[in-house]
């Protein structure tokens, strides 16, 4: 079996401790690949760490006050799954809740909710806070609120904690082939 170049293989290869490999992580590598502008942003992690959603830091409020950038401009990538079949990947700024039901809507489906810690990792090869949408292990669709054609650039997850890519929000589009749409509301932060 031939694996695509920037796939991630297991959690293990896209190496969550230490600084940045020669060859980046499958996220960083296929930015390169595709000549799409972008930097490489690598911060302090937060000490703490928990598996349950309430255990868990906010880690892309934590990227965003690391990096000195508005959390408006750093979009989490949460994993959901829509009429209880489907997995995708929702990008939102860290400083919003994603709205499940304009999430569902926005995949031409009915209900949506957020996938287990588990599944996400297992689907995408990377760890909670640190999951891109830019070459996940399996394909998913993405869906990115309509927030981010506000900014000239945004940061998403480089594949692994501690790390951030910079990119415009269309290179982001072209290169996740994603749908752009209002999926967020403001109040409470969802934690992916």
């Amino acid at each position: 079996m031939r694996v695509r170049p920037w796939a991630a293989r297991s959690i293990a290869d896209i190496g969550t401790i230490g600084r940045v490999a020669p060859g980046g992580t499958p996220a960083i590598d296929l930015v390169r690949r595709a000549g799409a502008l972008h930097r490489v942003h690598e911060y302090a992690l937060p000490e703490r760490h928990g598996r349950a959603r309430d255990e868990r830091p906010d880690y892309g409020v934590e990227a965003a006050r690391a990096l000195g950038v508005p959390p408006g401009r750093v979009f989490k990538t949460l994993i959901a799954t829509v009429d209880a079949d489907r997995l995708v990947a929702a990008l939102v700024p860290a400083d919003r809740q994603v709205d499940l039901r304009r999430l569902a809507a926005a995949c031409g489906g009915r209900a949506a909710t957020l996938a287990e810690p588990v599944v996400a990792e297992r689907a995408t090869g990377s760890v909670i806070g640190g999951i891109s949408p830019l070459a996940p292990r399996r394909h998913l669709a993405v869906v990115i609120d309509a927030s981010a054609a506000d900014h000239s650039t945004i940061f998403v997850s480089a594949g692994r904690r501690g790390l951030q890519l910079e990119l415009t929000p269309a290179d982001l589009v072209r290169l996740t082939t994603a749908t752009l749409a209002p999926i967020t509301r403001s109040g409470e932060i969802s934690r992916g």
